[in-house]
């Protein structure tokens, strides 16, 4: 990497000053719809809303939403990475935070996953403890506080005491039965992890291509072959490389995140909003959609299985929806409906953690609070996991006016 790499390569230049307020409101929504997803009781509610079993050919609500928001995080990173040029980094200064924040994603996931493998009786403390301890020290250190604030010493205080409580939880956790005891494991992943990779490769072929449309696409287009060759068992040779690399190598999770900087990039291309662009994202969306049911005829739709077929469905919903809230709020200018929406799209990862916190903490204390987790009744199981969401979105955007911001 050298320093004639140029991802400031900006064709309009008003179109990095002015918010796209549509990308802050679709990430918001599948933000909601995540926290929904997770906490609906599965059997209470109708099967189109949960996931669909992995040897099933179809999905349901829950098998996009997650797609949905990888969709997002390639769509962000244009902004992200011309915001810090902007700021004067140079290119291996802007490398490092993408290395870094890929990192801290791959620690929270692997972190999470682990929490229901824990052994109480051999780490020494109650599961649902280890958990919300666990929390409060990634706030703690991954927290957003106040620059140049006389408080800076107790702010570093607060970000050191984390990583402290950090080590010693990871240093006590214990999995597994006495005589056969193991450590943290990273069988997956997680969530975060998986967001990790896809935005670690997304975001240095940006970095590296600049904001040149057509190479990207070929990437994109890459990376779907490289999904099929692997479903197909094609790439046997490099199984070696999957316990750390897999999520890359796969294709799946990059192609997902790649279809959303493409989009990114057409409206980039535009000093303002424009029918024109609303059109181009539909018709790509049209086409996502061709190329997933023309390549069910060899791959099922399995979100379990990350099959190419579920993953170019997934990207033409994810870019119909995205150029319909486009059309309706930034060309019409139909934005006041979209504030709680928007803030939680400011604050993702705020949005996505801060409600396992309270989970953790009421499954330990005994407090009755999901009740509504029942199959009597799909309209109180439906309608208390959209308050859920509505509550946990409702939750951050109080959290951040207190200076509780995750920020990687």
């Amino acid at each position: 990497m050298t320093e004639s790499i140029n991802i400031s390569d900006m064709r309009i230049p008003d179109a990095s000053a002015q918010r796209i307020l549509s990308i802050d409101t679709m990430r918001g929504l599948t933000l909601f719809l995540m926290l929904f997803v997770n906490d609906v009781y599965t059997p209470g509610v109708p099967q189109w809303i949960g996931h669909t079993e992995a040897s099933v050919d179809g999905m349901g609500l829950a098998d996009w939403v997650f797609p949905g928001f990888l969709f997002m995080v390639g769509m962000a990173i244009p902004y992200t990475l011309h915001s810090r040029r902007k700021k004067g980094e140079t290119n291996w200064q802007v490398f490092g935070h993408i290395v870094f924040r890929t990192i801290s994603l791959l620690l929270i996931g692997v972190l999470m996953v682990n929490i229901g493998r824990l052994n109480a009786a051999l780490t020494g403390i109650n599961r649902n403890l280890w958990a919300v301890l666990l929390y409060v020290a990634i706030f703690l250190v991954w927290n957003q506080y106040p620059a140049r604030n006389r408080r800076n010493r107790y702010f570093a205080g607060l970000k050191t005491l984390g990583v402290i409580g950090l080590c010693i939880l990871v240093l006590v956790f214990r999995a597994g039965e006495p005589g056969a005891v193991s450590w943290l494991t990273t069988s997956w992943w997680g969530i975060l992890g998986l967001i990790g990779w896809g935005y670690f490769v997304a975001a240095t072929v940006c970095l590296l291509v600049g904001e040149k449309l057509i190479p990207i696409v070929g990437i994109w287009v890459f990376f779907i072959l490289l999904n099929m060759l692997s479903q197909w068992g094609l790439l046997e040779s490099v199984d070696f490389l999957n316990p750390v690399f897999g999520v890359v190598i796969s294709g799946n999770i990059p192609s997902i995140v790649l279809a959303g900087l493409i989009v990114s990039l057409i409206l980039r291309r535009t000093a303002k909003p424009s029918v024109r662009t609303v059109f181009q994202i539909a018709a790509l969306g049209l086409a996502s959609l061709g190329v997933g049911f023309f390549l069910r005829q060899w791959f099922i739709v399995s979100k379990i299985y990350g099959t190419p077929s579920w993953a170019m469905i997934c990207n033409g919903i994810s870019m119909i929806l995205y150029a319909l809230l486009y059309l309706i709020v930034d060309y019409w200018q139909r934005y006041r409906w979209t504030g709680l929406f928007q803030a939680a799209g400011k604050n993702s990862l705020t949005t996505y953690l801060a409600p396992d916190i309270i989970y953790y903490s009421c499954w330990g204390l005994g407090i009755p609070l999901f009740f509504y987790k029942q199959d009597s009744s799909q309209l109180l199981a439906i309608t208390g996991s959209v308050g859920w969401a509505f509550a946990m979105i409702g939750f951050a955007v109080l959290l951040s006016k207190i200076n509780i911001r995750l920020k990687l």
